[in-house]
Order: C-alpha cells, then sequence, then structure tokens
C-alpha cells in the first residue's frame, strides 16, 4: 500500500479535551495527521479530517514539522493562566508511525516537554517505536506523570491481521509493554477496542501493564457506536463469523472475565476510567 506524506506547518498542536476524552484530559496533541495504520475500526474515518479527504484513509500523512515549537509557545501560554496540563497524545492518529524513525516529530515533542513538562502525559500507541523514547520518558516522568497505554485489542495475531494488518504484531507490542515497565514507566494496556480473544488473554497480560482499559466499537468510537456502524463493522464481524463478538455489553463481560484472574483494581471500562485514578 503507498502513502501520501507531505510536511506541513500547522497553526496549533494542542487542541482542548472535549467530548470522550473530557472527563480528566485537557488537551490532546497529534504530531500528525492521517495514519499508516489504516486500521479498519478506525472511528477517524468518520470524522471531518477524512470525510472531506479525497485520498483513502492509510494512504496520507501529514508530518507537523513545527510540533514541537507550537507546543513551546502553547504551554507558555497555558501556563501564565495556571492553568493544569493533562495530555493525551494522540486522539486522531498513532504518534508512533512509521515515518516517526526519521521523522523525530514525536521525539522532538517530548524533548520540548522535558523543557516545559504537562502535568500528565499519556501516549496512546500501536508501536513498539515508543521504547526507543526509553531516554526521553524517564527524563519526563521525573517533572511529571507519564502514561504509556499500549493498544492491544486481542491476543490473537490472526485477529489482528483481519482487522488492522499494517499495525504491528502483538507479541512486538507486548515485549515493548514488558520492556517499558521493567524501566519503571507506567503502562496500560489498552484493550480498544475489544475483538475475540483467546480465553488465555488475561494471563498474557497478567505480568506487563499496571491497569488494563477496556472500550469498544459500540461505547468507544466517540459517537455510541454509530461511526462503526457507518464504517460496516456489524458486516464485517458477520463475515468472519465473529458476530458474537459484536454486542453492546462486551465491556461488562470482559470486565467480568478479567477480574477472575487480575486484580479488580487495575481494571478499568470505557469513559468513566479514560483518565487514571
Amino acid at each position: 500500500m503507498g502513502i501520501e506524506i507531505k510536511e506541513i506547518l500547522s497553526k496549533k498542536i494542542l487542541t482542548e479535551a472535549k467530548g470522550y476524552l473530557d472527563v480528566g484530559f485537557t488537551h490532546s496533541l497529534n504530531p500528525y495527521s492521517g495514519c499508516a495504520f489504516s486500521c479498519k475500526y478506525c472511528y477517524v474515518r468518520e470524522m471531518p479530517i477524512q470525510k472531506f479527504n479525497e485520498i483513502p484513509w492509510g494512504e496520507w500523512l501529514n508530518i507537523k514539522l513545527n510540533a514541537a515549537e507550537n507546543y513551546r509557545k502553547e504551554v507558555i501560554k497555558i501556563r501564565k493562566k495556571q492553568d493544569p496540563l493533562n495530555i493525551f497524545m494522540s486522539s486522531a492518529t498513532d504518534p508512533y508511525q512509521p515515518i516517526e524513525r526519521k521523522a523525530h516529530i514525536t521525539r522532538s515533542i517530548l524533548e520540548a516537554m522535558i523543557e516545559f513538562p504537562p502535568d500528565f502525559l499519556q501516549i496512546q500507541t500501536r508501536s513498539p517505536l515508543v521504547t526507543r523514547d526509553m531516554d526521553l520518558l524517564l527524563k519526563l516522568k521525573e517533572k511529571c506523570k507519564v502514561v504509556v497505554s499500549m493498544t492491544i485489542e486481542t491476543d490473537r495475531d490472526d485477529i489482528r491481521k483481519l482487522f488492522a494488518p499494517f499495525s504491528p504484531s502483538i507479541n512486538l507490542r507486548l515485549r515493548a509493554l514488558e520492556e517499558l515497565r521493567k524501566e519503571g514507566i507506567s503502562t496500560q494496556a489498552s484493550i480498544s477496542p475489544v475483538l475475540p480473544f483467546t480465553l488465555d488473554f488475561p494471563k498474557v497480560l497478567e505480568i506487563r501493564p499496571d491497569t488494563i482499559w477496556i472500550d469498544t466499537l459500540n461505547i468507544g468510537d466517540g459517537a455510541m457506536g454509530k461511526r462503526s456502524e457507518r464504517l460496516g463493522m456489524p458486516q464485517l464481524f458477520e463475515e468472519y463469523g465473529l458476530s458474537k463478538w459484536y454486542r453492546k455489553d462486551i465491556h461488562e463481560m470482559v470486565a467480568k472475565y478479567f477480574k477472575k484472574f487480575l486484580p479488580k483494581d487495575i481494571i478499568r471500562v470505557s469513559k468513566n476510567d479514560a483518565f487514571p485514578r
């Protein structure tokens, strides 16, 4: 799959948190626009940034060259107001795009954060590339609370290939989580959205994350499942013979199952638990 890459200058890098993120996060931060991982279930496909784009989702990516510079300017203004700064990175892309290996946009933002730290930073990714920045994360966690949340929708790589074939393998993500935790970085396994998994999934996560967060296509797409419906997810689950997994109470069932094997206090569910306690 080819991808059209553009370098752009963005007007702003911090966006005030609204809707799903307005539970403790004050801002979202997206170092890129677009996403090379092209997950079939991604709710961003149904947002204006893609709806009005002629290039299909997963086939375009904008690199925000001035992201770190914008961050510095914007955080100074926020601090003058003495407002809190709790950042979710990222809400409409993955901060560790494959091009990040060369572009270093996310790394430059972390460097700026060490100079001007937020109060809290949650990095949401599905890429083991996050471990490249271990040196910066260790410095940053001395100045603010940092959580790396790794998306692990399932423990079945065959399922991952059906729904997100261009994303890193599940084993690589698990290994990255373990490496981060061993270095003292707070970690979270984000089962978001819940995809079909084996009965051993809780055991797979047993020694890795500090918390486990569960979300679904029905309650986590920002439109109570309507975006997922428009993306054809019910039909896709049916096509793959997985319809029993596409149900509105799947988060409750998964949470109940996980609590049989893991400490109850590390299990969190959907919007109400999206911001770390």
